[in-house]
Order: C-alpha cells, then structure tokens, then sequence
C-alpha cells in the first residue's frame, strides 16, 4: 500500500495567474480548477498535483515512500487536512486507497467534484467533505460505503435531490445543511438510526412524515430555512430522548 500511495503523491506546481494568494476563489478559478480535475482524471495525476495553493505548507513533506510520516496523514487509513486553507480537487486515484477509514478535509477551498471511485473505500467511516466548494448532485456512492457512520457535507454547493436509501443506512451522524438539496422527505425517514440530523438552509420541502416517531434514537434534528409546510404529525411525541429541536 506504501507504495501505491507514494506513487500518486508527487511534486506540484501551480499557474499562479489562475490562483488567489488571499484564498478566496473567483469564478474563473472555479471554472480553471475543474478543468484541471478532467485533466488529472484523464493522465493519471496525483493528488499533490491537484493542489493548486498550499498557504500553510501542509504538503510541503509529502514526497518519498513513507506515507504515515506525511502531514495530516496520521495511517494510510486516516486523512485529516482540516482547516488547511488548501486549493484544489480530489483525484480519482484517491479510491485506490482501499483501507481508508476516516477522510476529513473540512474547512478547504476544495472544490470540482467527488471522485467516483470513492465507491472502493468499503471500510470508510467518517466522510467530512464540509464547508469547501464542491458542487453537483448528491454523492451515490455514499450509499455503497457499508460501515459509513459519519457523514458531513454541510456548507457546499451540492444540488439536486436525496436518494431515500440514504435514511435506511446505518448511519450515526447526518450533516447536509447549506447546500441547495431540494426534496421531499420520504416515508422511510423513520428507518434511520441517526442521533444528529441537520437539513437546514436546503429546499426541502412537503410533509414531515409520521414515521419520524421512529426515529426513537434522534437527540437532535434542526430543519430551519426549508420548505415544509405541514403540522408535526403527532409521532413526535414518540421521541423521548430529543434534546434540541
């Protein structure tokens, strides 16, 4: 596996007329960005390519054979580049690294889209893509991830609807606020077993449906800035654990 990462994490260089020194993207940067990501998917780029900015020098030692000693890579099982203001997208060779657990890269000017060969991360438990720039419909291969317990996509720009498989997984933990889902929660919202829900500042819209009340493992949910437009069916009293509504 060392070696299958040291592969794919390469020297990068970087067009500095495309890329913001203040962090901040412009739409052309945006645009600029996601193309290279077509560009990295078609070559075989690595990730460290796919980094357009690094302010605070995090990949700075990511050269050689000897991945666990890489900033932010604690194990090949574990990726954690949270609030490290780091331009750029995620490359498909990503999926290549199969004992992957937890992948967190909170708080990033990431942006493009998520690679589809994430489907191979089989043993991935927490998924923290939050408050970056990533866009398109919502991840399907999040549905095929069997142990994913923890699941954070807040502050995005994903779109489009929410597969209702997503509320019969096993997970503990569901974060999809400020994005632009738009969406009717399904009559089996009731199936999942999360203790945290957040859906707020989206476009969901409709009926709460009565099989909330079955949600009897929900501590909190938060549901401001939607479009619902109905009473709380009286399942709700069935919650008896629920400390933040």
């Amino acid at each position: 596996m060392f070696l299958l990462v040291s592969v794919f994490v390469a020297s990068c260089t970087c067009d500095e007329h495309y890329v913001s020194s203040h962090g901040g993207l412009t739409d052309k940067e945006v645009s600029y960005i996601k193309q290279r990501q077509l560009l990295y998917y078609r070559d075989d780029f690595a990730w460290e390519k796919a980094i357009l900015s690094d302010p605070f020098n995090l990949t700075a030692d990511w050269v050689g054979s000897c991945v666990c000693d890489y900033t932010g890579i604690r194990t090949v099982a574990c990726i954690d580049l949270n609030h490290g203001d780091i331009v750029g997208c995620l490359p498909e060779e990503l999926g290549l690294l199969t004992d992957l657990a937890l992948f967190h890269i909170n708080s990033n000017p990431f942006c493009g889209t998520v690679p589809h060969k994430f489907i191979k991360l089989k043993l991935m438990l927490e998924l923290d893509l939050s408050n970056n720039w990533f866009t398109g419909n919502f991840l399907e291969v999040i549905l095929k991830l069997p142990l994913l317990k923890f699941l954070d996509l807040r502050f995005n720009e994903f779109e489009g609807t929410i597969p209702k498989e997503l509320f019969d997984k096993d997970l503990d933990v569901i974060f999809i606020n400020h994005n632009r889902f738009r969406f009717n929660l399904p009559d089996n919202f009731g199936n999942s077993h999360v203790s945290v829900i957040i859906l707020a500042n989206n476009k969901f819209h409709g009926c709460m449906p009565a099989s909330l009340g079955n949600t009897t493992g929900l501590e909190e949910i938060i549901l401001m800035n939607n479009g619902f437009r109905s009473c709380l069916p009286e399942q709700f009293g069935w919650l008896k654990i629920l400390t933040v509504f």
